[in-house]
């Protein structure tokens, strides 16, 4: 035993041997291993002593001492205290913690640097104040969605005839026979059942994996001195998170430092009103608020189920159950086939009757069935069952249930190849209204540009600057000043011979970048040299942002810097420096020289922007303070830079493609008017010879001006509104839908939450779009790219067009087995397809014939034609045509076999009933073939890249041979010889050219259905006269 414990302690003597240079933190952690490994060593050595002498008794003092190795860390804090005063907003609290800073020395955070932000110090901040997930409710799992089936009112109406077909066939042929049509369309129950659980089970899942992505939101922290972007699932107590304007709020906090930080708390409050955050009053943050205006660093504090945000997610589970609009359509219209069914089904019973009980039928023998009181009770009752049994039959061969599952799977397959494609669907009606979409108004920057910015003219005054040493030492000083202290962007390198690494916004980075690497800028230095005064954060209206510093070496004079758009910073200045550093005064002709330079730099599709600058006396400022507002007066223009943010490639092609498909592509941008029309001619939106004196280009304050008859005029020949405002795009949306168009518009910013939300598709950006902006949107636009949107268009219409492609399939079958056992019922008294034949061709059909007709990918012939409009049927004129057709077709042959079959073909009934079955099943899988082309006629063109499409009528063709030749019995049916089976494929295979004439009978554009209205409206008035 010693020679095993001495083992035991060399091999945790290099444990032992700990540096003296390590983070208390690890000692801890180091001292807690030897711990427990001795403490293990030890209990294995008795067990194994124990073990060998079970029978000596156990001493009653043991050799070795259990010791509590708990971790220690941030023990010197009350983390429940201090989650409880963020939550209670308890400001006396937290100065008894020592204020702000207090809290941040007990969490051993840096206020500027943050925390260490190594593995091991993750790791222990997350066992100690836990991570910042919550507990979801649990899935619904597959049982939940068999319950949601039966409640169908279809799958009510099947099991009950079920139910009355297996009693009465029971009572009829006894139980050894008697339950094959009962219990056919049980299993026919029991599987359109399974295939629809199944497939709400796999959407369900499906949303909720979309659900974590669209959850896991890119957060800014700092983390040793470094800003760096993690996962919002990644952040820990005591992390420094930058926050700026559309950013949600991740974890509870404290606000560390910012400017014109508000906050709206409506998600948590139900307050409209947004607060304001700072570090005197109110510097309490929630999770899962966001950020209205301004920006800021925050203290996490607590993460995860210790937040009222997680505790109130944990109780709200996703409701992945929507009904998008073409569902209800569709339900509506299998509603009213069922009920077209009943009304049969009830006529034919009524009939039958009538024939039985006036003495209009004959058995087997050719003797009357019904001869008044001399028929047997029992032989009523039989005949009475086979002629409800007939009637059940024609409910259940009426009941289109495949349509339901069809949306269902194509819209699932939809969204997961949409995924793909860098599309994200949030709400499933996106993907249909996409496909009617009539106009497009999408952003510049980042969806037609790479957002991919860079530096390429510098002027000073009224000269392009290239070399940066030419450059007076004073004014470089101001334009370092203006980059490095009026930005939200950050500079980071980690060595003196290591490269930059720059984070902010695409715009900030550039100019970051090019100050830094072109004017030897030192961030770090500036920040130290100068205090921030006040700053006016950059938003969307007024197009720029300014900030007052104060020197440190000099308290008397305060300068204001501002920032942003050139013309809109160019209109408050009154003066100029030019190259050499002097101050000159700005005239009318030298205004005018500027305005040229910025309209020369953006018809180079340059964005534009300027610096300026204004020294003014602290006493001056001091007054000015009262009121929260920079000098904006009078300024000094220092210098103007015009940065590249190149198209994307393909982007050209995207947008044609969407004009070829009828579909408008207007931009709507903040740029400059010259901007914006150079770019919009580069992506094709604009045509050369339409400048920006023609009525396709706007600015926004002009079309906000226009009387509401003027816009509604103009807001078709628009194509580019520049210098617009969040509230521009949100006034355009409106005037397009006033006039019946379908609107799909972009967004990144908070501010187009309103335009998103009142779009019919919003499509925010992935990449820049703020956590606002996604929230309002239908579908996410992972790449930020146009081209992706156009892709979104396609698939929305092949959605559309996939459905209708099986609403053809589907009712061809439906009208041509309802007319056909109608007739043979009222005719003949009884029906050639059984209630087995019936379910068996639905199943097939509705089933495997879903999962083809919907698995359709998108083709360019989609983009060949004009959008679906609102009101546009369902059903339409072209698809009236194809299914009429074919259903009538269908119904000539099968009544021909059904009244001349036997005389024809030299059979017995038996067999005259297979050939009946057997061709009405071969011709839907011929028509399966017609139904992939509603108007071309070369139904064949791609057929070999759909492997499922060809694997799917292999498998029926396979199975329809099965039911013939080998399930006899139970489908009622007669082995059928060689030339049997020939004139069955030969009958069939007729559809093919009978699909290919149809297609050449023009039809009219007015809905097919507005004829009967017509007709019926005429009628009453006709009626109303003669009365």
């Amino acid at each position: 035993m010693s020679n095993i414990l001495h083992a035991g302690l060399n091999c945790i003597e290099p444990i032992l041997d700990m540096p003296t240079n390590r983070s208390i933190p690890n000692k801890r952690w180091h001292l807690a291993f030897t711990a427990i490994y001795s403490s293990r060593a030890l209990y294995s050595l008795l067990n194994q002593k124990k073990k060998k002498s079970r029978k000596l008794p156990v001493p009653g003092n043991p050799s070795f001492v259990v010791l509590n190795v708990k971790p220690e860390a941030f023990s010197s804090i009350d983390h429940t205290t201090l989650t409880a005063i963020v939550k209670d907003k308890n400001f006396n609290k937290l100065l008894e913690f020592g204020g702000i800073e207090g809290v941040a020395d007990a969490l051993e955070t840096g206020i500027k640097n943050g925390i260490d932000g190594s593995v091991n110090d993750v790791a222990l901040r997350q066992e100690a104040f836990g991570s910042n997930t919550y507990q979801r409710p649990p899935a619904k799992r597959l049982f939940h969605f068999v319950v949601e089936a039966f409640k169908d009112l279809t799958i009510l109406i099947l099991i009950f005839c079920a139910a009355l077909s297996l009693g009465f066939g029971i009572k009829e042929n006894g139980a050894k026979e008697g339950w094959y049509n009962g219990g056919s369309i049980f299993v026919a129950v029991f599987l359109v059942i399974s295939v629809s659980a199944v497939s709400n089970f796999r959407q369900n899942r499906q949303f909720e994996k979309l659900f974590k992505v669209s959850n896991n939101i890119k957060v800014d922290v700092v983390r040793n001195g470094r800003r760096q972007q993690i996962s919002i699932f990644e952040v820990v107590v005591g992390d420094v998170v930058c926050l700026k304007i559309g950013d949600q709020v991740p974890a509870d906090g404290l606000f560390l430092d910012g400017h014109s930080l508000q906050v709206d708390e409506s998600s948590m409050t139900g307050e409209s009103d947004h607060v304001e955050i700072n570090s005197h009053h109110n510097p309490f943050l929630f999770s899962g608020t966001k950020v209205a205006d301004g920006y800021a660093q925050m203290l996490v504090i607590s993460v995860g189920m210790n937040t009222t945000w997680g505790e109130m997610m944990s109780t709200i589970s996703r409701d992945t159950n929507e009904q998008t609009p073409l569902q209800a359509r569709l339900n509506k219209l299998t509603s009213s086939i069922g009920k077209a069914g009943l009304a049969v089904a009830f006529l034919v019973l009524l009939v039958l009757l009538v024939r039985y009980f006036t003495g209009n039928t004959e058995d087997e023998n050719g003797n009357q069935e019904f001869n008044g009181s001399n028929t047997k009770a029992d032989d009523i009752v039989n005949s009475v069952v086979r002629i409800i049994a007939a009637a059940v039959t024609i409910v259940v061969v009426a009941i289109p249930e495949g349509l339901p599952l069809a949306v269902t799977l194509t819209l699932a397959y939809s969204m997961k190849r949409m995924m793909a494609d860098q599309a994200m669907v949030r709400k499933l009606s996106a993907c249909e209204t996409m496909g009617s979409a009539t106009t497009i108004c999408t952003d510049k920057t980042g969806t037609l540009t790479l957002n991919q910015m860079k530096v390429t003219k510098f002027w000073l005054g009224q000269d392009p600057i290239e070399d940066s040493s030419l450059i007076s030492t004073d004014l470089l000083n101001l334009i370092q000043q203006g980059v490095a202290l009026n930005t939200t962007g950050s500079v980071y390198r980690a060595t003196s011979g290591s490269n930059y690494e720059f984070s902010g916004s695409p715009t900030e980075k550039a100019i970051l970048s090019w100050a830094v690497l072109e004017l030897d800028m030192e961030m770090e230095i500036l920040i130290k040299d100068f205090t921030i005064l006040h700053v006016e954060a950059f938003n969307s209206e007024e197009k720029r942002s300014g900030v007052s510093i104060r020197s440190e070496a000099d308290h008397n004079i305060v300068h204001v810097h501002w920032k942003g758009a050139a013309e809109m910073i160019l209109a408050m200045c009154s003066s100029y420096y030019d190259a050499s550093g002097r101050m000159k005064d700005m005239d009318d002709g030298e205004r005018m020289t500027f305005e040229q330079i910025i309209q020369g730099m953006a018809a180079s599709s340059l964005r534009c922007i300027a610096f300026a600058h204004k020294q003014i006396p602290e006493e001056e400022h001091e007054i000015r303070e009262t009121s929260q507002k920079l000098e904006e007066d009078s300024l000094t223009l220092i210098g103007l830079v015009g940065i590249k943010d190149p198209c994307r490639p393909g982007v050209r092609k995207a947008v044609e493609d969407c004009q070829y498909a009828g579909v408008n592509v207007k931009m709507i941008t903040g740029d400059n008017v010259f901007t914006a029309t150079a770019i919009a001619t580069e992506c094709g939106i604009l045509r050369p010879d339409q400048g920006i004196n023609n009525e396709a280009v706007v600015e926004g304050e002009a079309f906000r001006n226009y009387t509401p008859e003027e816009r509604m005029e103009k807001v078709d020949k628009i194509r580019v509104m520049a210098r617009s405002s969040p509230f521009d795009k949100l006034l355009m949306v409106q005037c397009l839908k006033q006039k019946g168009h379908v609107v799909a518009v972009t967004g990144d910013g908070t501010n187009d939450a309103p335009a998103l939300k009142e779009a019919d598709i919003g499509l925010s950006m992935g990449i820049q779009g703020t956590e606002v902006a996604k929230e309002c949107s239908d579908i996410i636009i992972l790449d930020d790219n146009f081209a992706s949107v156009a892709t979104v268009l396609k698939w929305g219409r092949c959605v559309y067009n996939n459905i209708q492609k099986f609403i053809q399939f589907q009712l061809t079958v439906n009208v041509a087995a309802l007319v056909i056992n109608f007739v043979a019922a009222i005719s003949a008294g009884e029906v050639p397809l059984t209630a087995v034949q019936l379910l068996w061709v639905n199943l097939i059909m509705d089933t495997l014939g879903a999962l083809a007709l919907a698995t359709e990918q998108p083709t360019k012939e989609l983009m060949e034609r004009p959008p679906v409009g609102r009101t546009e049927p369902l059903i339409t004129n072209i698809m009236w045509r194809n299914l009429l057709v074919q259903a009538l077709y269908q119904i000539a042959v099968l009544l021909t076999f059904q009244f001349k079959g036997e005389s024809i073909f030299g059979v017995n009934e038996k067999v005259k009933d297979t050939l009946i079955f057997n061709t009405f099943v071969l011709c839907q899988v011929f028509n399966e073939f017609n139904a992939r082309k509603l108007e071309k006629k070369n139904v064949f063109k791609g057929i070999h890249k759909n492997k499922l499409f060809l694997g799917i009528i292999g498998i029926t063709i396979i199975l329809q041979v099965v039911m013939v030749e080998f399930l006899k019995k139970f489908a009622d049916t007669e082995r059928l010889n060689w030339g049997q089976w020939g004139a069955c494929l030969g009958i069939a295979a007729i559809s093919w050219p009978l699909g290919w004439v149809v297609k050449c009978i023009s039809v009219s554009k007015k809905p097919f259905l507005s004829y009967l209205r017509w007709q019926e409206h005429h009628f009453l008035l006709y009626v109303c006269t003669k009365i």
